[in-house]
């Protein structure tokens, strides 16, 4: 799986956490999950949980502590899967 691919399946992981969804049909690798999408730390967690399950992947917490950005949460879900295959 490439990164656009894991960018395409990120907004459906994302979409139900987020209120800003106009911002959500835009959002790239520089896309910021909290100042641009509005999503509460606890959604975080939430969004997380969900690409684990999704991706069959375990994400610790100094993973999970980079997924601010768009780009950092495809780069570590990139990784984990990668390290899983």
């Amino acid at each position: 799986m490439d990164r656009t691919a894991i960018l395409t399946e990120l907004k459906n992981v994302i979409a139900p956490y987020t209120e800003n969804k106009a911002m959500l049909d835009g959002i790239n690798e520089d896309t910021d999950l909290i100042k641009d999408l509005k999503i509460n730390s606890a959604n975080l967690v939430d969004i997380i949980i969900d690409a684990e399950s999704k991706y069959n992947i375990e994400i610790d917490f100094d993973a999970a502590e980079k997924m601010y950005k768009v780009g950092n949460c495809i780069d570590i879900i990139y990784e984990k899967m990668n390290l899983s295959a």
